[in-house]
């Protein structure tokens, strides 16, 4: 496993993954720890792509990734984090509308619940989900960040929704 520090405009990014793709992008305020294996080795070059591709996504030129990925997670979780996968740029979906696509409607809290897992951030786009209403509900790298990454690809979300930010 390679890992490696990238320092974008929402902050300290931590990325990491081996020969079956990224693994993870996690944020310096998420809850989840940065764990560094005992074998893990800090990249060269082997996560340059990762970078770059972050790099166009922050400076506008980038609306889709185009990297293997490979996050750790439960069935149910892979579902959830590929149905994000399908929520296009610029544009917002909500936990029941990914619970039905998923078919099984009354999923909604398990969705959230593996939503909040994503452990590629950004990149499996998390920051898309919003609540029914329009509000910002949570986001594992704060509220802020999410804004900020809504911002950045243009989409709309009611203005009162960040009067509480």
């Amino acid at each position: 496993m390679f890992y490696r520090y990238h320092e974008s405009p929402i902050g300290r990014l931590f990325i990491s993954g081996d020969a079956s793709g990224l693994q993870q992008l996690l944020m310096d305020v998420e809850r989840h720890s940065w764990r560094v294996g005992d074998d893990w080795k800090l990249a060269a070059k082997e996560l340059d792509a990762v970078c770059q591709q972050l790099d166009e996504y922050f400076a506008g030129r980038r609306k889709r990734f185009e990297l293997r990925l490979a996050p750790q997670g439960t069935h149910f979780q892979q579902s959830v984090w590929h149905a994000l996968q399908s929520i296009p740029y610029g544009q917002t979906s909500y936990y029941s509308r990914l619970a039905e696509q998923l078919g099984n409607p009354k999923a909604v809290r398990a969705v959230g619940t593996a939503n909040g897992a994503n452990p590629i951030s950004v990149i499996i786009p998390c920051h898309r989900v919003i609540g029914r209403d329009g509000s910002l509900t949570g986001y594992a790298g704060g509220l802020q960040r999410k804004a900020q990454l809504l911002a950045l690809e243009g989409a709309s979300f009611p203005e009162q929704a960040l009067l509480s930010l």
